[in-house]
């Protein structure tokens, strides 16, 4: 429902640093609750996409290229235009598996250990553009490796099937 409430401007709206109302190929950039704002070291901002049926990078196929390449290219002008960090200075990566359905894009300082942006979960945008640009169907059809935490939902079930 948060990110809901943001992209109806219900709440945060504030907060957004930059907006494409494009309703398919539009975002909303806001910044992280994770980041205060009082520094650059940690800078942490997410792409809403306003597209409601995009739950993850599952769902991506070529149709989705402009949308994507709108939130690389404007993410990091309007990013650049804030707050004066360049694109050459930021990780921009989906998460597989997200932490909730609503595809999402993050923004952070290269330096910054964010919490999910290592190998195992992070996606980076322009890989993500590249392989869909190759194969249409790249994430229909890859096998994804993800970590799982012992206490997940998720895990258990792939206990109780017997896959760990």
């Amino acid at each position: 429902q948060w990110v809901y409430n943001i992209l109806e401007k219900k709440a945060e709206a504030d907060r957004i640093v930059h907006e494409n109302p494009d309703p398919s190929n539009g975002f909303v950039l806001v910044p992280d609750l994770k980041w205060n704002q009082n520094q650059l070291d940690d800078l942490y901002l997410i792409a809403l996409v306003h597209r409601r049926e995009i739950k993850s990078l599952r769902d991506l196929t070529a149709e989705h290229l402009p949308l994507l390449r709108n939130i690389l290219q404007e993410g990091k002008e309007a990013i650049v235009k804030r707050f004066g960090v360049p694109g050459s200075q930021l990780r921009i990566y989906l998460h597989y598996q997200p932490s909730y359905q609503h595809l999402h894009v993050h923004f952070t300082a290269l330096g910054y250990d964010a919490p999910g942006s290592s190998v195992e979960r992070a996606h980076l945008l322009a890989d993500v553009i590249d392989n869909l640009a190759m194969d249409s169907t790249f994430y229909q059809k890859r096998a994804l490796t993800f970590p799982l935490r012992a206490d997940e939902p998720l895990f258990k079930k792939f206990q109780e099937a017997g896959k760990v």
